[in-house]
């Protein structure tokens, strides 16, 4: 499959889940360029950024773990072509 550059923004609602969401990122640090972190110190929610590059069903099921996790929205967003 063709390679893709996107986006995919991770909206944790609970911090505790952290943990499941470093292990499912590392699972696919070969597809993750970067990441950027924000927490909101005032609530326990973050936003996690990641760039990523890799075909389609990498980064949707990157996406699609992550999503599955309890307290946990993601969405990907990715380039027609690279």
């Amino acid at each position: 499959m063709e390679k893709r550059i996107g986006t995919v923004t991770v909206l944790v609602k609970d911090r505790a889940v952290a943990p499941q969401v470093n292990t499912v990122i590392s699972q696919y640090a070969d597809i993750v360029l970067a990441r950027q972190g924000l927490p909101f110190r005032d609530s326990a929610v973050a936003v996690i950024s990641l760039i990523v590059e890799g075909d389609t069903n990498q980064i949707n099921a990157l996406s699609g773990k992550l999503g599955r996790i309890d307290n946990i929205e993601a969405k990907a967003v990715v380039t027609k072509s690279a």
